[in-house]
């Protein structure tokens, strides 16, 4: 055979083979994606693990961070398993794994406490197991059947504290002038960098915000203890516990390692405690448990801050919710007739007021055709609340943080930084207010006084419409508004939204509202969809259609080098073999 045609052959055996992985990977996808879930053992326990950042919903997905493991631990990936374990025979109850180095916030541990109660109360056991404990753990920790630590273990209780950074004597230092015009007093996010201490107002709120939790956390953790809230208080004086302290006090059940723990729930005839964790769980459907339903409730999650076209990962600023993504989520909600209502679910502090109005009025579109209720988690205050006051209403949880109905604006004189460093911007400019918002100088008062009466006129509209849509006066709306913050108690009572309740609320709410028999069972959809990495890079949709190409140009290459490799390897071993037999 020559030459030529002994390339050419390798060659198409070596594109034919390509073919034929590509084709196995996408096949083995589709039939892992369509599998019936993992096969779980009688009699396993679900091993739910609270450490590390706690989001509320799939982060944005990125192929480098699905290569390196990402996803990370979400608050509706747990309420899902925690109310699917009280269907799932196979499950005899559920473990926490808690620490206290987590970032969930007060709401999200609320509805985290509902989800134990819900399946304490259909006859399953719910047990803590801390390594590392203090106030918020235990808040959650409180609604186990029995609270475990090891020996060594952290345990650390006390009162309440909210502090706040501020680097304005850095800036001074920088020869930066920072120029934030704010709507208004209790708009505090601009005492960073404008203050270098805490204003009266912000520590007024603050106050009040403190004793909110207080009112509400305190008395639940001592309920869950069988103890009275003085009680706890008085425990809070010694702080810092030893586990077997923590036992004598009754602030947990007993010092318990892991594998003791194990010992005490295991089959009598097995090694070892028959577990399953969140993420193996995670692949189980609520059909595998034997859900059912015919009518289709949306829930669309908007977390974190509010900025630009797409939901991304910012590096510096962290998950970022971006209008285009969110728009066009409701948007197609508003289009299928397979859904009936949609709960808007935000967990976020704001963030840039034009995405914010861009994602409201396309809530308000979305109104006009099927019911829209909110479903507040940790925080939905300034753009967080922006987005959701159009809905048909609101509902947050008792802890949520919300309202910071306020505005913050203005510029960064930057020449005494420049100075410092020997830098120095020139301009050529003509015509009125050229030079409006340069960080080159300090504003001209005429400058600064337009600049304010644009954004009070910006900021008068948004509040006029929301206290039309709240069915109030103006002049009471302010009382509310100029960046104060509240609970989603002080919410209800001050009548910025409707209700308190939790995600399983609004959902029976939206279907409720849409006239769907109250009788029946309703599945719900959960936008945007969660995409895995084989998703993700056969993809082209922004914004990782650039690093999906090149990687999927990167795994053909590798496939086909192996492939090559491959077969000049059986090509010289089946020469070898002819030289043997020679």
């Amino acid at each position: 055979m020559s030459d030529f045609l002994k390339k050419t052959l390798v060659g198409a055996l070596s594109t034919l083979l390509s073919l034929v992985i590509v084709l196995a990977i996408l096949v083995g996808g589709f039939l892992f994606a369509t599998s019936r879930g993992p096969d779980i053992e009688d009699h396993s326990w679900l091993v739910i693990d609270l450490y590390g950042d706690v989001h509320e919903y799939d982060t944005p997905g990125d192929v480098l961070g699905q290569v390196m493991g990402g996803g990370g631990l979400t608050l509706h990936s747990m309420l899902d398993a925690l109310d699917k374990s009280i269907l799932d025979e196979r499950l005899d109850g559920v473990i926490l794994h808690l620490s206290s180095s987590n970032n969930a916030g007060w709401a999200k541990l609320e509805e985290l406490r509902g989800a134990v109660g819900r399946v304490r109360a259909a006859g399953k056991p719910v047990y803590a197991w801390g390594d590392a404990l203090d106030l918020p753990t235990m808040y959650l920790a409180s609604a186990c059947d029995s609270i475990f630590m090891p020996g060594g273990g952290y345990f650390v209780i006390q009162g309440m504290s909210a502090s706040s950074m501020h680097v304005r004597g850095l800036l001074d230092k920088l020869g930066v002038e920072p120029h934030l015009h704010k709507i208004k007093d209790y708009k505090a996010a601009t005492e960073m960098v404008m203050d270098t201490e805490m204003s009266p107002y912000a520590r007024e709120m603050r106050g009040w915000m403190i004793d909110e939790y207080w009112d509400m956390v305190v008395p639940a953790v001592a309920a869950g203890r069988s103890m009275t809230a003085q009680r706890v208080e008085e425990l809070m004086e010694y702080a810092e516990f030893e586990p077997s302290e923590a036992a004598e006090a009754g602030l947990i059940d007993a010092v318990l390692y892991w594998q003791e723990l194990e010992a005490r729930l295991k089959q009598d005839d097995d090694d070892m405690l028959r577990v399953v964790d969140l993420d193996t769980y995670g692949d189980v459907t609520w059909k595998d448990v034997g859900f059912k339903a015919d009518d289709t409730v949306a829930v669309i999650h908007a977390q974190g801050n509010i900025g630009g076209r797409e939901n991304r990962v910012d590096p510096l600023m962290g998950v970022m919710m971006g209008h285009e993504t969110i728009v066009a989520q409701l948007r197609r909600a508003r289009l299928d007739d397979d859904v009936k209502a949609v709960v808007f679910r935000v967990d976020s502090g704001g963030g840039e007021s034009l995405a914010s109005d861009l994602i409201s009025h396309e809530v308000d579109l979305l109104t006009k055709i099927k019911p829209v209720v909110v479903s507040m988690v940790d925080v939905a205050a300034s753009g967080g609340y922006m987005i959701s006051y159009r809905a048909t209403k609101m509902m947050a949880d008792p802890l949520t943080v919300t309202g910071s109905i306020g505005s913050i604006n203005g510029f960064f004189d930057m020449s005494g930084f420049r100075d410092k460093i020997g830098v120095n911007n020139d301009h050529v400019f003509k015509g009125p207010m050229a030079m409006l918002g340069t960080d080159d100088r300090a504003p001209t008062e005429e400058e600064w006084e337009r600049h304010a009466d644009a954004h009070w006129r910006s900021f008068n509209t948004w509040l006029a419409d929301v206290a039309d849509r709240r069915g109030m006066e103006f002049e009471h709306a302010e009382t509310l508004a100029h960046g104060r913050v509240w609970t989603g108690r002080q919410a209800v009572a001050n009548e910025l939204i409707d209700r308190t309740g939790d995600l399983r609320d609004a959902v029976r709410w939206a279907a409720e509202l849409a006239g769907l028999d109250p009788a029946q069972p309703v599945a719900t959809v959960h936008l945007p969809e969660s995409r895995d990495l084989l998703q993700t890079l056969m993809s082209d949709d922004a914004p990782d259609a650039d690093v999906a190409a090149v990687l999927r140009a990167a795994v053909w290459s590798s496939l086909r080098r192996d492939a090559d490799q491959t077969l000049r390897f059986m090509e010289r071993g089946a020469a070898n073999v002819v030289r043997a037999d020679r």
